[in-house]
């Protein structure tokens, strides 16, 4: 008898919807755009504008607050009209618009309003880009799909400093020019979500259901107590992560030339990127809450050498596992967020999600910058190690309670 061959089940990669490859593309040329700037921005403040670290550090919160209040209304308003993408589309096209300004600003006042407006960009497109992957992709793969989002997103944003790098050395130390630079790939990113992909007809579960106004007290009730406890998690959980601009910083104190500075992001990220899809598919087979301490474990390991020594080796070994730590995190908590919300609500849940996290990012990175300037650089670290510690005994707490 002739053998019957069994059809293989196509890997996970291919199962993944072509609409998350682009948007995972998409977000690879704004990060690309993004960080160019963000890797040189801390230093241009500092040494072409005069900011101290305190300013720099109120400056990042500031910018990093920003974009989760956003998310709340644009995450809402995608729930509203049932439409994601072009909710997406005009933050990424505010986000684009943002870049010239950083080319021509001659004081840290307009520094701010780009950063802010960057921001608000980021806002608009950030809850409903994560809840159309979710409304995309099939619940067994939404781990996965995450990891590869956000392993794509990463590949832009150790590109980005990479190209900062090159700028800097050919036309000696021109900022304004590298922010120049950075306007293409952001107008590239807006082209391709605008006729790239295809927005759903109706998110799965709304078919035929009359929108609501998504901002009611019955509506956050119904997202359920698992979706405000990983709510919880996220705020507590960026306490101790303040902006990265203070890896900037540490880099300048080790003795590098300027120019060089920035490939601390591009080892960052080189790591973000290669664990983001790895540890996005783990998550979809083993606890949310073992992963998340155990990227809270190497978080603290990061935050110790980076206190250390400001000698190249130790900030980047501390740098390596803070990219590390991201690729562990980063996906998995979008991953808990789209399990724990309902369908219709899911923009809802993501802006929510982002606003609490977003708030305490605030007042970590004011912490930190203060911490900075008043007491030294390593104490910045000590006291992120020691939020880390904190995190891990109550989320261990709290995962043996519920395990009795």
């Amino acid at each position: 008898m002739p053998r019957i061959k069994s059809r293989q089940r196509p890997g996970v990669l291919h199962q993944i919807p072509r609409s998350v490859w682009v948007l995972g593309c998409v977000s690879l040329l704004m990060d690309v755009s993004s960080e160019i700037i963000h890797s040189l921005l801390p230093m241009f403040m500092m040494a072409s504008l005069g900011a101290s670290a305190t300013t720099i550090g109120v400056i990042e919160g500031i910018a990093e607050a920003t974009a989760p209040v956003v998310k709340v209304f644009s995450g809402a308003l995608s729930d509203y009209l049932r439409n994601r993408k072009w909710l997406a589309v005009a933050g990424y096209g505010l986000g684009a618009l943002s870049k010239p300004l950083f080319a021509v600003a001659p004081t840290i006042g307009v520094v701010v309003g780009a950063r802010v407006m960057d921001r608000v960009g980021k806002g608009i497109r950030g809850a409903p880009r994560d809840a159309l992957v979710a409304d995309v992709t099939p619940p067994h793969l939404r781990g996965a799909a995450y990891g590869l989002r956000q392993s794509l997103d990463t590949v832009g944003a150790f590109l980005g400093p990479l190209l900062a790098v090159w700028i800097m050395l050919a036309w000696s130390d021109n900022y304004r020019l590298a922010f120049w630079i950075a306007v293409i790939p952001g107008v590239l990113a807006v082209a391709l979500l605008a006729f790239g992909i295809k927005e759903p007809e109706h998110a799965p579960g709304t078919e035929g259901a009359k929108a609501t106004n998504p901002i009611r007290w019955q509506k956050l009730v119904e997202l359920g107590s698992g979706y405000w406890w990983v709510v919880t998690i996220g705020a507590v959980f960026s306490l101790a992560r303040f902006s990265e601009a203070f890896l900037v910083l540490r880099a300048m104190g080790s003795g590098v030339q300027v120019a060089l500075v920035p490939l601390v992001m591009v080892a960052m990220n080189v790591v973000y990127a290669i664990c983001a899809y790895p540890f996005g598919k783990l998550a979809d087979r083993v606890s949310h809450t073992r992963l998340l301490i155990g990227g809270l474990l190497v978080l603290c390991a990061a935050d110790i050498m980076l206190a250390q020594s400001a000698h190249w080796g130790f900030v980047l070994a501390g740098v390596v596992l803070w990219g590390m730590h991201m690729g562990m995190t980063q996906g998995l908590l979008a991953t808990m967020v789209a399990h724990a919300a309902p369908a219709d609500s899911r923009g809802t849940a993501f802006g929510f999600f982002n606003l609490f996290s977003g708030g305490v990012t605030l007042l970590s990175s004011i912490l930190a910058g203060a911490i900075w300037d008043r007491v030294s650089a390593a104490a910045t670290f000590h006291v992120g190690a020691g939020f880390c510690v904190a995190t891990i005994l109550l989320l261990s707490s709290v995962h043996q309670r519920r395990r009795r």
